[in-house]
């Protein structure tokens, strides 16, 4: 019997053994395509020499060195690619190991900002329903993936939380998209004048919304909305970028393709494409020179801060997406994936929505198309399809709590940036076969 503390008490997941490509390996040679790079990890794939080599040649020179007494060549190096590729005014980079650590560290970076600023008294954070921040309390709290929260809620911060944008679910029909999207940033500006702008310290969101209801694009002119009621009553805006951002959806930063930039900025996952844990948070300047012309510390922090072996692995996967032309790849295979997803499944009787950007995509699972009816609960569809598709070679990341946190399914997809033609094929083959065996 294992003494891992697995994910399930009652699962005996298979052991992997290898790697190679969008493949994975177990130890009885059975091979899955690795069609959600775990949780939107993977985004090179695996067996990656160029990055191996690099954390390799890290280890022979400096495995550790504590932040509280020196920095590192590769975690200076890092940030600063970071930087130089950045959007808006982001200046300064937190180098955590993961994003938890990077939207906790956000979340009490704007407190202590506003803190230093002399407004104590904006202590309030502002997110959406339907998202998901992480699992450290301060991330939970901010997220509004209720199953997640449910057992926990009386450990959690006070938080406000608005409707989503959510065109499949909440754009009337009399409604174009683009009013629809102002109608969805008026919910914000209507929050912070009920508790009092002054009391409000900032506003999170994800660019795309990743695991709590499958890759969620904004409504045309959503965020620049977002960004303008912000600045009206001095709000800061974070992004959690954790799973939508470093390439997945088409840009380096995820928010590049709305047209704004954010305060702070919080990445991960496909930061170090799993060779090894690390995230990062982002803020700009002004934030910073406040921290440092007051207190003169950030009060918080982390044993892995910047983690040199780990800094030499981001190091390497943001110059290889960058240098090996992921980026417009992950654009050419995105529609790629896309056409070939509304192909087999535009027209399924229980497929609503397709939707996503770039290698970021998601496919809602209802019981009638005509109305949007889920299915109920009860029938556990996505756990079904999860299964079925992993018994045929298959990973990729359906989840339940689509609508509202109990009602509604969905497929997140998020392949490697490597993936090839036939392997989409390939992907789209044997997810028709488990939704299929499911429905």
């Amino acid at each position: 019997m294992s003494h891992i503390f697995g994910r399930h008490c009652h699962a005996n997941p298979p052991t992997a053994i290898s790697g190679e490509g969008c493949y994975l390996i177990d130890s009885t040679g059975k091979r899955y395509l690795d069609g959600s790079g775990g949780a939107a990890v993977s985004c090179l794939g695996h067996g990656d020499r160029e990055i191996t080599e690099a954390i390799k040649a890290q280890l022979d020179k400096l495995a550790f060195a504590h932040t509280g007494f020196l920095t590192s060549e590769p975690a200076e190096q890092l940030a600063d690619l970071l930087i130089e590729h950045a959007p808006g005014d982001l200046d300064k980079v937190y180098l955590v190991s993961g994003g938890s650590e990077a939207t906790e560290a956000a979340i009490k970076l704007a407190r202590q900002y506003w803190v230093e600023k002399g407004e104590p008294q904006r202590g309030r954070l502002i997110a959406r329903k339907q998202s998901y921040h992480g699992n450290t309390i301060g991330a939970l709290s901010a997220g509004g993936n209720e199953w997640r929260r449910q057992q926990f809620a009386p450990l959690l911060l006070d938080v406000s939380h608005i409707d989503p944008c959510f065109e499949y679910r909440y754009r009337r029909d009399d409604e174009s998209a683009e009013d629809y999207g102002k109608r969805a940033a008026q919910a914000l500006e209507d929050e912070i004048l009920r508790v009092g702008p002054e009391t409000v310290m900032a506003f999170m969101a994800e660019p795309v919304v990743g695991a709590t209801a499958g890759a969620v694009a904004p409504a045309p002119g959503y965020f620049k909305a977002i960004r303008e009621i912000c600045d009206r009553y001095g709000v800061l805006l974070i992004l959690d970028e954790v799973m939508c951002g470093m390439g997945r959806t088409g840009s380096l930063f995820a928010c590049e393709q709305d047209g704004i930039a954010p305060d702070i900025a919080c990445i991960a996952k496909g930061l170090g494409a799993g060779y090894q844990p690390i995230g990062a948070m982002l803020c700009t300047a002004e934030i910073f020179d406040t921290i440092a012309n007051g207190s003169g510390f950030f009060q918080h922090g982390h044993t892995y801060l910047g983690h040199p072996a780990a800094a030499a692995a981001g190091l390497a996967v943001v110059n290889a997406i960058l240098d090996r032309g992921l980026i417009p790849r992950v654009q050419a295979k995105g529609e790629k994936l896309a056409e070939t997803l509304e192909h087999r499944f535009g027209q399924h009787a229980h497929i609503g929505d397709i939707r996503g950007r770039g290698l970021f995509r998601g496919i809602e699972i209802v019981e009638d198309r005509t109305t949007k009816e889920p299915f109920d609960p009860s029938k556990g569809v996505a756990a079904k399809i999860k299964k079925a598709a992993f018994a045929e070679g298959l990973i990729c990341y359906p989840m339940s709590g689509t609508i509202d946190g109990r009602r509604g399914d969905h497929i997140l997809i998020a392949p490697p940036f490597i993936i090839e033609d036939a392997q989409i094929d390939e992907l789209t083959d044997k997810l028709e076969r488990a939704i299929s065996s499911v429905i």
